[in-house]
């Protein structure tokens, strides 16, 4: 694990990476020229922001980014694998619009943030996922991931107003593809991955995308990482208009010994105590969380003319989770804290269908995009006999923990619990006015029940409701490439029982409205592009209310998020590309009752007023298929609760990279390393220790 050393073992693997980017270089210097211009295209990266890619937009369906009337941000693969990404942070550590509280190699307990609002709405190839009390969604098998930001009801149905964030897995390829990868990790994790593809029946068959990967071995923290995956998809042209597809993933992940998680509600001091990176210190040697992902969708896809087409789609999603994970409380300014062991079980199903019918009409001078569509969602969940939380030791963040969990664990299951489900109608019109304005009208109607929520399984103690959520949005369109647009959506988030933390456990809390207005300017052409939004978001409040000593989470109040975001690519030459991006948030809980007043006018729980980003690319002209790669970001102060009386401190961020394509052999080889938190900045996240200093190699052929 990273100590002292930790930047002298990242930067060592850094440069014994480039050294044998450069032995390949000299090794390969007689290869034809054509085939080394082939290797560096394959691994060229998307100029500028992308926003000339499709994205599917729920119930708007596919349209250009350009032409959406909301700020989406998309990451595909090619980017992924520059920056050898493993986590929500990492994937978008160059949108300053969207965060991650958890490090990587951690449970990542809480999920991430949009625009300082929390994410719990997850998509793999259009199948919801519950992500609910951590996991990360695995990359291998991944093509691109898409974020949403802000409200998401008419596109999406109930969910929280955060955003979504959808995975988009690799699809069957025309031609034959076999592709392997192995990597390292420090501490010691070692991973590989095997990917092919192609078409039988000489390209006119079944296709197939098959991938297969594992990881083993130690992370910078120390945390042991066990992890296995296989993911297969698979499509078929049934004639000329008729299109199968099917695809299925599973992972079996176990992480365990990490370090603690820390909550700060007992804190008393002024300033939180020095952040420290020897992890060991923090963790408890026989602790682990362990989680099981199984995720499978098909669906069929008709071309019903040159002007429609009809989609129809069915998944299932299952994520098991089983937690020996341990927490600290931390107490005060000399590091003391109160450690918990977190024991449970539970199984969380989503079943989803969905079909859409999208195509175009002309009534006069007026052209229609149509959307019609219905689906349904179910998700249930089944948790454990037992939920164990108890103050089982104590220690110091700069002293070595010698606890040892010896209690037996039941990890066996109680009949299923919870029942939620959501059938909706959505439809929405695209209206074209000549060549420069366009009109979005749309609308959701949801019917949403929770049943059987309560410990007690024969009362019925859920509810059901039902909910109308439009969007409206104007879009003002100079030239092809740039567009201008404002928008207004409501959402409506289902309510939820409270948990076991809080006095009134088992309480239901209503579901609410929120409201979002938005406008925007995008551009991409030739060298240059951006983005900006201005946003308001209108979020009822959940409070925590202390009484007695006790805390009880309460519905008092809204949630306001207003801010600007804007991001910008230019390239400045034909090697060097520039990128700047930043977000000014003034996020405050407003009309509160009089037994809140104290909390009036107060930032909410996480939500910073600055995150800025800048980011470089250069491909070194003297050396074919060189590149390097870097980012810095900084992350203003942020509160960890409402109160404001606990500050997570400010920090900045760097991290750079580099990906060299050649060909060994006859074989095309890309050879890419990275370096995070480069400058080994000590800090704090919401609940984790940061992440030190850490570095990854891998070396990828194309067979």
């Amino acid at each position: 694990m990273i100590r002292s050393t930790g930047r002298g073992a990242a930067l060592a693997a850094f440069t014994m990476a480039f050294a044998m980017a450069a032995s390949a270089q000299d090794a390969d210097s007689e290869a034809p020229a054509v085939k080394r211009m082939e290797t560096v295209v394959v691994t060229g990266t998307r100029d500028g922001l992308g926003l000339d890619d499709s994205a599917s937009s729920g119930a708007l369906g596919q349209k250009k980014i350009l032409d959406t009337p909301f700020s989406l941000t998309v990451v595909d693969s090619d980017d992924l694998a520059r920056r050898q990404a493993t986590s929500v942070a990492q994937i978008f550590f160059n949108d300053p619009s969207v965060s991650s509280s958890s490090t990587s190699g951690t449970t990542n307990w809480w999920g991430p943030q949009m625009r300082g609002l929390g994410v719990r709405n997850f998509y793999i190839d259009g199948v919801p996922m519950e992500m609910a009390w951590g996991g990360e969604v695995p990359l291998e098998m991944i093509d691109n991931v898409e974020a949403l930001k802000g409200l998401t009801g008419f596109m999406y149905g109930f969910g929280a107003p955060g955003g979504v964030l959808k995975y988009e897995s690799k699809k069957p390829t025309d031609t034959p593809l076999a592709r392997t990868e192995i990597g390292y990790r420090n501490d010691s994790a070692l991973y590989g991955n095997a990917d092919f593809g192609g078409r039988l029946n000489n390209g006119d068959g079944l296709g197939y995308r098959v991938n297969l990967g594992a990881e083993t071995g130690d992370a910078y923290t120390g945390a042991g990482l066990n992890r296995v995956l296989a993911a297969v998809a698979l499509d078929h042209r049934i004639g000329s208009n008729l299109r199968w597809h099917a695809n299925a993933t599973y992972e079996d992940s176990k992480l365990e010994h990490e370090p603690l998680y820390f909550y700060w509600d007992l804190y008393q001091g002024d300033k939180l105590p020095d952040p420290t990176y020897d992890y060991e210190d923090v963790s408890v040697r026989n602790s682990w969380y362990k989680s099981n992902t199984l995720m499978g969708a098909t669906g069929l896809e008709w071309r019903i003319s040159d002007a429609w087409s009809a989609n129809f789609s069915a998944g299932y999603s299952r994520k098991e989770h089983l937690s020996n994970k341990m927490f600290g409380e931390l107490l005060n300014e000399a590091g003391d804290y109160a450690g918990s062991a977190y024991n449970f079980t539970g199984i969380l199903e989503t079943s989803f269908a969905q079909a859409i019918v999208q195509g175009q009409l002309n009534t006069g001078a007026v052209r229609h995009e149509l959307v019609l569509g219905t689906s349904f969602q179910k998700e249930e969940a089944q948790w454990g006999n037992e939920w164990y939380w108890s103050n089982d030791f104590n220690g110091n963040l700069y002293e070595r923990q010698t606890f040892l969990v010896t209690r037996d664990i039941n990890f066996s299951l109680a009949p299923p619990r919870d029942d939620t489900r959501q059938t909706a109608l959505f439809a929405s019109d695209t209206m074209h006015f000549g060549e420069r304005w366009q009109a979005i009208l749309g609308a959701r109607y949801t019917d949403y029940s929770m049943k059987d929520l309560d410990r007690d399984l024969a009362v019925d103690s859920g509810y059901d409701t039902d909910a109308l959520s439009p969007t409206v949005a104007l879009i003002y369109k100079p030239a092809e490439h740039s567009t201008v647009y404002g928008s207004y959506v409501e959402s409506l988030e289902g309510g939820s029982r409270v948990g076991e933390n809080y006095a009134n456990f088992g309480d239901l809390l209503d579901a609410t409205i929120s409201k979002q207005y938005e406008i925007g300017v995008k551009y991409e052409k030739d060298a240059l592009s951006f983005t900006t939004a201005a946003f308001r978001v209108e979020r009822a409040a959940q409070i925590d209310q202390f009484v007695d000593g006790l805390r009880y989470l309460t519905q008092d109040g809204l949630t306001l998020y207003e801010g600007i975001e804007a991001i910008g690519s230019v390239g400045v030459t034909d090697t060097l590309r520039l990128g700047l991006g930043a977000t000014w948030l003034d996020a405050s809980i407003e009309e509160v009752s009089p037994e809140n007043a104290d909390l009036a006018g107060n930032a909410p729980a996480g939500a910073a007023e600055w995150s800025i980003v800048a980011n470089a690319s250069f491909e070194v002209q003297a050396i074919a298929g060189l590149s390097f790669h870097g980012a810095a970001r900084y992350f203003d102060d942020a509160f960890y609760e409402d109160i404001n009386r606990v500050t997570i401190p400010h920090r900045t961020l760097v991290g750079a990279g580099f990906q060299y394509a050649t060909s060994m052999f006859g074989q095309p080889v890309v050879i890419t390393g990275n370096v995070n938190n480069l400058l080994n900045e000590k800090y704090w996240e919401l609940n984790t220790l940061g992440e030190g200093i850490n570095g990854s190699l891998s070396m990828r052929i194309d067979w």
